[in-house]
């Protein structure tokens, strides 16, 4: 993953020869642009998304403790209604 700083300095190491000079500027402009632009894109910071990645983790081993116990039960309720048509 490249961060903002790095990619500005990419950029700024493209800068042809004549303009070395303002390079530090050039940096800096290029670095702004980017944070402008990218903030209006709909992200979610890394921190977020790893957030909500252990929620649903979560909540993906909760539904598979639910569906196999829902899947218990209906077993046992076929058994007992199997066995209450032989009585």
């Amino acid at each position: 993953m490249i961060k903002i700083e790095e990619l500005a300095r990419r950029l700024g190491d493209s800068v042809p020869p004549a303009l070395r000079e303002a390079r530090h500027d050039l940096e800096e402009n290029f670095r702004a642009v980017l944070r402008a632009n990218l903030s209006k894109l709909d992200l979610v910071s890394r921190d977020d998304f790893d957030v909500q990645s252990k929620v649903l983790e979560r909540t993906r081993a909760q539904l598979e403790t639910l569906e196999r116990r829902i899947a218990e039960l209906e077993a046992q309720i076929a058994a007992s209604a199997s066995a209450n048509r032989r009585d």
